[in-house]
């Protein structure tokens, strides 16, 4: 009798006691090429338990250490509480990652504590095993042929759903493909990212200031025009990637470039006949009133959304109609209940979610669940194929994470992870901040005014 005992104890959590549950300590670990550059977050309570979250890839993780203050000893199974205290601090794009990866970790310590998988606080799951689209990078698959044998590979392995990147990157080197001012293209490729240990301090600001100008340059303001022989490559590159995958996968189209309304309109019309799932990003999100224009302007569905920060803020686009798609991100939207909540007032548009995912199991997971609990989701995006050690970042679910084209929905406690593979973790910690799990003890009282109202 002692030994049966015993052995259902082993499957008890007999230290968690949620009403008591604090938040004691928040830390990061950054790592770098999984695929993107990932800060990985951990919350301590005072009952052992530790949550998992993550910053947006490329993100400062400063953008969640300033939330530290405002966090701890709160009770982390008050998410939704905790959310609205800290949600100001966020922003579209890379500057929600801080709000979103907490409120990540606040569900995944929450489900620890009362012993349930987050998609059962969430409602329930309309579905056990999430559809995953295999993302595939240009990366030297310059010619059309090159591409679709990579997504042929994708398609061997399981994948029922594709995406590419087709635009302007692929004209770089066709000349008369492009119109812009003399001298723009040029600089815009050639101006390098990183700044040579050879150069001056001031010589690498400079650098760093015209690398940061010219990425910021919207759509409409870069001057770039394609020419009709740009857009014969463009439909050749497709027609190719078609003749070797066939018609009965779904293929989304991603990365067109910084180019106008106009010239998206001449590429959308000329891709159309290939079925396509998608046309992704193809505009700045917020410009509402020129995605309506796009999505009038051509047969194939539009999509937008890995940059909006919150649900109100994808409504203009759901009630003006300028998209058949919406593609969240989970740490971009708000996390994982915000991304439940867009998905369901999207269904009240007709229009279907798709979910944007570059980044750690962590993050992949959260989605995972939010997906599981959303009626009206598709699919949901894997960009890490070719990263060998991708899975082994976490202990827990089954491995593979990814079998034959999904994700089955874990029904563990919370993500579904029992640990971080904190030895992987380590061989992968960006160089520029080398600390595993560091004390972030100067941020426990960081702390400013911050109410919204006087």
């Amino acid at each position: 009798m002692t030994e049966d005992f015993e052995q259902v104890l082993d499957h008890v959590n007999t230290y968690s006691k949620p009403s008591q549950l604090r938040i004691t300590d928040i830390r990061i670990s950054t790592i770098v090429g999984a695929p993107m550059r990932c800060p990985l977050i951990k919350i301590y309570t005072n009952q052992g338990l530790v949550g998992y979250g993550e910053v947006r890839d490329g993100a400062s993780k400063i953008y969640a250490l300033i939330l530290k203050g405002r966090l701890l000893g709160e009770n982390p199974c008050n998410i939704d509480k905790l959310f609205r205290r800290i949600k100001q601090f966020g922003h579209h794009g890379r500057q929600a990652g801080g709000v979103c990866g907490i409120e990540v970790a606040l569900w995944d310590l929450a489900g620890k504590a009362y012993g349930v998988p987050i998609y059962q606080m969430l409602g329930g799951k309309f579905r056990d095993k999430i559809r995953i689209y295999c993302d595939t990078d240009v990366h030297g698959r310059n010619t059309g042929e090159a591409m679709g044998q990579a997504l042929k590979k994708r398609m061997e392995k399981g994948f029922t759903f594709l995406k590419m990147d087709v635009g302007i990157q692929l004209l770089r080197n066709v000349e008369g493909a492009l119109t812009a001012p003399l001298g723009f293209l040029d600089e815009l490729y050639n101006t390098p990212r990183c700044p040579s240990a050879e150069l001056s301090d001031l010589e690498k600001r400079e650098l760093r200031s015209r690398r940061y100008t010219l990425n910021n340059i919207a759509h409409p303001f870069t001057g770039i025009r394609i020419t009709e022989k740009g857009l014969d490559y463009l439909e050749q590159y497709v027609a190719e990637v078609r003749s070797i995958i066939g018609y009965d996968i779904p293929l989304a189209t991603d990365h067109f470039g910084h180019i106008g309304l106009e010239d998206c309109i001449k590429i959308a019309q000329r891709l159309d006949k290939y079925n396509l799932a998608w046309y992704e990003d193809m505009l700045p999100w917020y410009l509402t009133q020129q995605y309506v224009r796009l999505a009038n302007s051509c047969k194939t569905p539009i999509c937008t959304g890995e940059d909006i920060y919150l649900k109100e803020n994808f409504r203009p686009l759901l009630e003006a109609g300028g998209v058949s798609i919406i593609h969240p991100d989970l740490l971009t939207c708000g996390g994982i209940y915000e991304l439940k909540k867009i998905g369901d007032m999207a269904q009240d548009y007709g229009v279907a979610m798709a979910i944007h995912m570059a980044e750690s199991p962590i993050a992949c997971l959260g989605a995972v669940h939010a997906a599981a609990a959303t009626e009206n989701f598709i699919a949901l995006e894997f960009h890490s194929v070719d990263i060998p050690w991708w899975d082994d970042l976490i202990n827990g679910p089954t491995k593979p994470l990814v079998q034959n084209g999904y994700i089955q929905v874990p029904d563990a406690p919370g993500l579904g992870i029992e640990s971080l593979n904190d030895q992987v973790i380590a061989e992968h910690l960006d160089p520029a901040e080398p600390g595993l799990w560091e004390p972030t003890d100067e941020w426990n009282d960081y702390d400013s005014h911050d109410r919204l109202w006087s």
